[in-house]
């Protein structure tokens, strides 16, 4: 991750600093580049010239935008992510957005795969932007397995776990298979894998069904092995996913309004979902807000796009996936940055309440 220099901000004199905090806030707030006489109608104290020569040397460091000086300057990503480090006031999230997160949060509690996207829902629709949450690795204990005859040729495959959620899978099988092959391979799989959990129960799968060759039938087996695929990612290597909500409100953004160009590359980038878990999977390396800006990533080095993540945690206080919102570089640091940790806490405690263990 490109970071500026760590005395940069030091380096910085009062002047410099200021006119660099009122650069880069004003930009946030209006998406667009700033002039010296806009900066010094804000009641900066200074003069356009004085104002304009402190521009030059902040785009001589790199922090501005050297490009369309006449027209005035916008931060570079990295003068962002200095202002972020270093300047930037975080706003507290005020009531009525906490008693909306929290009601929405309970409004879905009894499902946590509905909670992880209403959480996504949430950030989305609060923050104006595109609200992204990666789902935990499912380690919970089994406690049943059922199978289900669905017409001639699907079976339904129910798996319940000892945190009392239950997924359920349909899978191809062959033309008549009968109820006491269905009920044969219920059977094996609760006797085998109840009490273990999925990474658990794969290789419990596989050495078993060795060892029973004789005693199922080869529908039996094909079925257990279909079954459990669907979760053990055999067939498509995929055990996460991303829920990615809101890219609607992307076309909304005026910043991205007039850029097709920009638009296309950032939805081709949400649709890069293997590449999105994976920048969210660093924001699971601890407890705080982790922040992607523009060209840090290779991913948004097109589209200039901010990612803002918070991990959250399992009833073990164990961090099993993370939340997130991107958009423009010019997003709200300061209001967004609240409303992803706290509907990130929100999304912990429900996961505690419910005992949810991964």
């Amino acid at each position: 991750m490109l970071r500026p220099h760590i005395t940069q901000l030091t380096e910085l004199d009062i002047r410099a600093r200021e006119i660099f905090r009122g650069i880069v806030e004003t930009y946030l707030a209006t998406g667009e580049p700033v002039g010296s006489r806009t900066l010094s109608l804000q009641g900066i104290g200074l003069s356009p010239a004085t104002i304009r020569n402190t521009m030059s040397d902040l785009a001589n460091m790199g922090l501005l935008d050297a490009a369309h000086i006449s027209a005035g300057r916008a931060p570079t990503h990295q003068g962002i992510r200095l202002f972020v480090d270093g300047l930037l006031e975080v706003s507290e999230i005020d009531e009525a957005q906490k008693s909306e997160i929290d009601a929405r949060m309970e409004s879905a509690s009894g499902d946590i795969s509905n909670a992880l996207s209403e959480a996504s829902n949430i950030v989305s629709t609060i923050a104006g932007a595109a609200g992204l949450v990666t789902t935990p690795n499912r380690e919970a204990a089994i406690r049943q397995v059922e199978f289900v005859a669905i017409g001639h040729e699907k079976v339904l495959v129910i798996l319940v776990f000892d945190d009392g959620q239950v997924e359920n899978r349909f899978i191809d099988t062959p033309n008549g298979i009968s109820a006491s092959q269905l009920q044969e391979s219920s059977n094996f799989m609760n006797f085998h894998l109840r009490g273990r959990t999925l990474s658990e129960a794969l290789n419990e799968t596989i050495t078993q069904l060795k060892l029973a060759e004789r005693e199922l039938d080869e529908v039996a087996q094909r079925l257990i092995q279909d079954g459990f695929a669907q979760w053990a990612g055999v067939q498509n290597n995929e055990k996460r996913k991303l829920i990615v909500r809101g890219r609607a409100n992307l076309l909304n953004n005026p910043d991205l309004h007039l850029d097709l160009e920009r638009v296309r590359f950032l939805f081709d980038e949400l649709e890069k979902k293997q590449d999105l878990i994976q920048m969210l999977d660093a924001a699971k390396d601890g407890s705080a807000i982790k922040l992607f800006i523009g060209a840090e990533s290779p991913l948004f080095a097109l589209s200039g796009s901010a990612l803002i993540a918070a991990p959250y945690m399992d009833s073990r206080n164990r961090v099993v996936g993370a939340l997130g919102v991107i958009g423009p570089t010019h997003i709200n640091y300061a209001r967004v940055i609240p409303i992803v940790d706290y509907t990130a806490q929100m999304l912990t405690k429900m996961l505690s309440n419910r005992g949810f263990i991964t």
